[in-house]
């Protein structure tokens, strides 16, 4: 059976299989039902490597002995194999959040705040800018300096963005509710769109049509993206500069028309 090395090479990666591995798998699940030799003579993988590969892939799932004789392998179903593989990611993702939580408790994290805190030349907070790379990074980042505010919470984005982040953002302002941390919200785009983000979040929001995203916490820190909308690569900056943040907090309420009676 000839397969093209490019395909051999795309399963090879997608099931993180080897060549041989890959090669034996395909020449299975395009016979059907084979026996080692006839595997070795389909798939080119050597006949003295063959048995030890079936025995890999019956343990990993890929391949199940049939009964009788001559003793035959039969491959599995590709769809079988993808939905086994994603519960498999799926419970170790689980497995792995459950260790990471139960690290929060541990002698050896409170040792480390415990560094952060009161190193040799601790860093003033207030002395610091960051640059920060990445969807991921940046949302962790902003989730940490949201849960953080003691005041208020000023955002502008826009309502597809915003919803696009539905779980993260829903989690967050439920906590700045119960704390009662005053949350004003300023998004662009379509009306559909903006009281969809309405509803989820249970926030009054203004419309605006100012296509920018920034996050002021406090009126202390901001948060403010560089990339456009619909960058590949995201990118943000912080500062936590009281001075700037209370300037561009007045600019937000001069620009966005924000109610003097909602302020007190």
């Amino acid at each position: 059976m000839l397969v093209k090395q490019e395909l051999i090479n795309k399963i090879k990666d997608y099931f993180d299989l080897n060549v041989y591995e890959t090669k034996v798998w395909l020449a299975l699940i395009g016979k059907g039902s084979a026996s080692a030799g006839e595997i070795a003579e389909l798939s080119g993988v050597p006949r003295s490597r063959t048995y030890d590969v079936l025995e890999t892939l019956e343990k990993k799932g890929f391949a199940i002995v049939k009964l009788g004789k001559p003793v035959k392998y039969l491959g599995v179903k590709p769809r079988m194999i993808l939905d086994k593989l994603r519960n498999n990611v799926r419970s170790e993702a689980e497995e792995r959040i459950q260790s990471l939580s139960n690290i929060k408790d541990t002698e050896e994290f409170a040792q480390l705040e415990e560094i952060y805190k009161g190193g040799v030349d601790p860093v003033k907070r207030e002395d610091v800018s960051a640059a920060i790379k990445g969807r991921s990074n940046i949302s962790n980042y902003l989730r940490e300096i949201i849960r953080n505010a003691k005041r208020e919470v000023l955002i502008c984005a826009s309502a597809r963005d915003i919803l696009s982040k539905t779980k993260l953002f829903q989690q967050t302002f439920n906590v700045l509710k119960k704390e009662n941390i005053k949350i004003r919200l300023c998004l662009s785009g379509e009306d559909n769109l903006i009281k969809k983000a309405e509803n989820e979040f249970g926030i009054k929001i203004k419309k605006v049509d100012v296509i920018a995203k920034f996050f002021i916490i406090d009126r202390e820190e901001i948060l403010f993206y560089l990339s456009k909308p619909d960058s590949k690569e995201e990118s943000a900056i912080w500062l936590n500069s009281e001075f700037f943040s209370a300037y561009f907090a007045s600019l937000f309420e001069l620009a966005f028309g924000t109610d003097k009676k909602e302020k007190k």
